[in-house]
């Protein structure tokens, strides 16, 4: 994709692409821990053994990170013909921008979901979560265009810092 034929992705789309997400990793995620302990929770205590947190808190994200690394998208962002992209570059996202913007998504919930809801007001539709790992969600065609400053990165200490 040229940067010109690109569109930042919005609010809504956004929340219709993290639905697709959360049943794929549901129809993963239940089944497993069925498996594994024979009953979906356990009341009084938040996770039930090694297993639970594994399946239910480190598979997701090492499979979240996964695709945000090698396909710049997850399965629902695939969906809507989005992807995550470094916002300065436009290239796919580092390991460690991915790794930011995962831990990134614990701190937009934090405030009553806030870091989420932030898209839909920002300029360039970036969560707290993106701004953290300087990323962006992208799309072809559209009314407002992406334009990628790519002389500057963020990962180059040679260079200003933008704050």
């Amino acid at each position: 994709m040229q940067q010109n034929d690109l569109e930042y992705v919005g609010f809504w789309p956004r929340v219709g692409a993290s639905v697709i997400d959360m049943l794929l990793q549901l129809a993963i995620m239940l089944p497993l821990t069925y498996a594994v302990y024979g009953r979906l929770s356990d009341p009084g205590r938040t996770f039930m053994g090694v297993g639970d947190m594994f399946i239910n808190l480190l598979l997701p994200a090492a499979a979240v990170i996964a695709f945000w690394v090698y396909k710049s998208a997850t399965p629902g962002k695939m969906a809507l013909s989005a992807r995550i992209v470094d916002a300065d570059t436009g290239a796919p996202l580092t390991t460690m921008q991915s790794v930011i913007r995962y831990v990134g998504y614990f701190v937009s919930m934090i405030p009553l979901g806030v870091g989420f809801i932030w898209v839909a007001f920002d300029r360039r539709k970036q969560g707290w979560h993106d701004k953290m790992a300087n990323s962006v969600v992208v799309r072809p065609g559209g009314v407002e265009l992406v334009k990628f400053n790519s002389k500057s990165d963020w990962r180059n200490p040679a260079q200003e810092p933008r704050f």
